[in-house]
């Protein structure tokens, strides 16, 4: 595996890619630019630790070591001045270390897909993205995977329309927001109680509407529901299958401050953890809610995100998250919370002379609504959880990470995540995850 790595490095490192200026774009609108390749290989050892029992998704006590290794190339064109084609291809192979927690360790799981899926290359986006400028002011952006270089309206209206991720558009964090980069628990990268609409590795077709304004933006989106939880087939009836959100972003003051305000709606081929309990009270079974599943059931939730910049041009910081959903409902897309509370911290190695270095640490508490957990107890699984019983805990997780720059193209992060609870179970734990992170990028 690192043999492919050292050669795509070699390969960045001597390849000419630069950037073509705003001037150039604009002469030839219709050119193809490369806006970035990436590897990333994440390792990680499972530590043995104390459980009385298991069940169909538990995590292994008996530890576990796995990888996973993912590839991508992101792509754009400017089709006029303002609207712009994003095309990404990427590959995933490779494993996690298992189910059985609601913040799994490697964010990577799920572009490799918790069902059975092809390991080939696949589109991870396809879309169009149209800026209609609302003001005469400009600002000059960088490249990067999906945002050609150049200037976009201040203030303006943005349409994007196509193969999406929602993460891209909503419950942003600059402190907390890549797997490949930053944290790597799913309670840290995302609001694990936002329930996104999105097959298994995390896209979906959809629309995003926003209104930009430098101090604020109000953003909307909506996105196809898979057939099944966490699947990979998308349900085609939007009238009753969708997901939709609507995200306020402030930015008051001068010192860097952002609030986000979340809210979703999913509608879906769901079941309702009561009535899959009730129905196994009555047959003397144990609970499914997959047989519980019927069309246009509603599940809600509300995020709320925080960022601060404190130093260094705003490399160090601190963010906060805090999500809810109903708990009634079946967790269908992407993993199994109902409640979310999590804080961290970010710096630069600047102070030691390592200016390009970044070290994190956060802490993250997760919970389950009272329908959720009493449908556990009874011996009931999701598509992550499932011990078998429960004596139900917060899952609290704690994530320290470094991350070390080798070169322009190159970094490599040790991390260490504890878990208390793995599940919400307290018989069960805790346990310790070790992890060892390359990612190789232009």
């Amino acid at each position: 595996m690192l043999h492919k790595v050292v050669c795509l490095q070699a390969i960045l490192y001597l390849t000419p890619l630069a950037a073509p200026t705003v001037a150039a774009q604009d002469a030839r609108p219709w050119a193809p630019l490369l806006l970035g390749a990436q590897v990333t290989v994440i390792g990680q050892t499972l530590r043995p630790f104390a459980a009385p029992y298991n069940g169909v998704n538990s995590l292994d006590p008996s530890g576990d070591t796995q990888a996973t290794h993912t590839y991508g190339l992101y792509g754009g064109m400017r089709l006029t001045r303002w609207l712009e084609a994003y095309l990404d291809g990427e590959m995933a192979l490779g494993g996690g270390v298992g189910t059985g927690l609601g913040g799994l360790t490697n964010g990577d799981v799920i572009r490799q897909g918790s069902v059975d899926l092809a390991k080939v290359p696949y589109v991870a986006r396809a879309f169009l993205r149209a800026l209609i400028p609302l003001g005469a002011d400009t600002e000059r952006v960088g490249r990067g995977p999906d945002q050609l270089p150049g200037v976009q309206p201040r203030t303006r209206v943005e349409v994007k329309a196509g193969k999406l991720a929602a993460s891209d558009d909503f419950d942003q964090s600059r402190y907390a927001n890549s797997t490949r980069t930053q944290f790597m628990n799913w309670g840290l990268w995302n609001n694990s109680a936002w329930d996104f609409a999105a097959d298994t590795r995390g896209y979906s077709w959809g629309l995003v509407v926003a209104w930009v304004r430098p101090t604020w933006e109000v953003r909307i989106g909506s996105y196809m529901m898979p057939t099944f939880a966490n699947g990979n087939v998308f349900d085609g009836d939007i009238g009753h299958a969708r997901g939709d959100n609507v995200q306020l972003t402030l930015r008051p003051g001068s010192v860097g401050t952002v609030l986000r305000f979340l809210g979703y709606q999913n509608h879906g081929r769901m079941g309702i953890y009561a009535d899959a309990l009730a129905r196994a009270e009555a047959t003397g079974t144990v609970p499914n809610i997959v047989a519980d599943d019927q069309p246009d059931r509603v599940k809600y939730g509300l995020a709320l995100s925080a960022e601060q910049p404190i130093a260094d041009g705003g490399e160090t910081g601190v963010f906060f998250r805090a999500g809810w959903n109903d708990g009634r409902t079946e967790d269908f897309c992407f993993t199994e919370v109902d409640r979310h509370l999590s804080a961290g911290f970010q710096a630069t190695g600047a102070h030691w002379r390592r200016g390009e270095d970044r070290v994190g640490i956060a802490l993250l508490r997760h919970g389950l609504s009272p329908d959720h957990a009493r449908y556990l107890e009874a011996g009931g699984s999701g598509f992550l959880l499932g011990d078998g019983r429960l004596d139900y805990g917060h899952e609290l997780i704690a994530e320290l990470y470094y991350r070390l720059q080798v070169g322009s193209l190159v970094e490599l992060s040790p991390d260490v995540q504890r878990v208390w609870n793995p599940g919400y179970n307290r018989d069960r734990g805790p346990a310790t995850v070790l992890s060892l992170r390359l990612n190789a990028r232009y």
